[in-house]
């Protein structure tokens, strides 16, 4: 899948929002992906499953004992990549604001796992969720994600491979353009 289709699946599924954004990161964009809505269509969320798992390389692919993605964002795309993979997934919650296995979910010592996100951001979300693995017994041998929007100097110490690379400018309070200010701002995603 090129990212020109990945774009029209964003587009199609009105997940490609274009306004002013207020992130939960307190900075401002003319545009927002709403992963939640590209996910929402089951063929849609398989077929994109499908061509992030091909952009893995076949020796990490077949390395992957299970699949662990981040509640709430990684719950869909995690169990798709489940599917692709043919390995069990299973997710991550912050009933206590860190990541932590619940639901009787477990990984054994040692087992390798494929952490499986949304949208990478400022990876901060994507390192808890790689240490709450790792304290759970599992070995994370690499991170995807439907969207990479990493900025300059965000690394991980496995493998990262994304199904679509874009970035839109940000902008901090002080530093927002006058035609995105004269736009009512609103604040999406989950955490409000």
């Amino acid at each position: 899948m090129t990212e020109d289709e990945v774009l029209h699946e964003f587009r199609t599924s009105e997940a490609l929002l274009e306004g002013h954004f207020k992130l939960s990161s307190g900075r401002h964009s003319g545009y927002y992906l709403q992963c939640a809505r590209v996910l929402m269509e089951p063929m849609r969320a398989s077929r994109l499953a499908a061509a992030l798992t091909a952009k893995i390389p076949r020796e990490l692919r077949s390395s992957v004992d299970k699949v662990v993605s981040p509640a709430m964002g990684g719950i869909i795309i995690g169990h798709e990549m489940g599917r692709a993979l043919g390995k069990e997934a299973i997710f991550l919650e912050r009933p206590e604001g860190t990541f932590e296995l619940r639901r009787g979910f477990d990984l054994k010592q040692g087992e390798k796992v494929l952490v499986v996100e949304d949208v990478v951001t400022t990876g901060l979300s994507s390192k808890e969720a790689m240490k709450a693995v790792e304290a759970a017994g599992g070995q994370v041998v690499g991170l995807v994600s439907l969207v990479d929007r990493r900025g300059d100097g965000v690394t991980f110490d496995v493998p990262y491979y994304a199904l679509l690379d874009i970035t839109f400018p940000t902008y901090s309070e002080n530093e927002i353009p006058a035609e995105l200010a004269a736009v009512p701002v609103t604040k999406p995603g989950s955490r409000k």
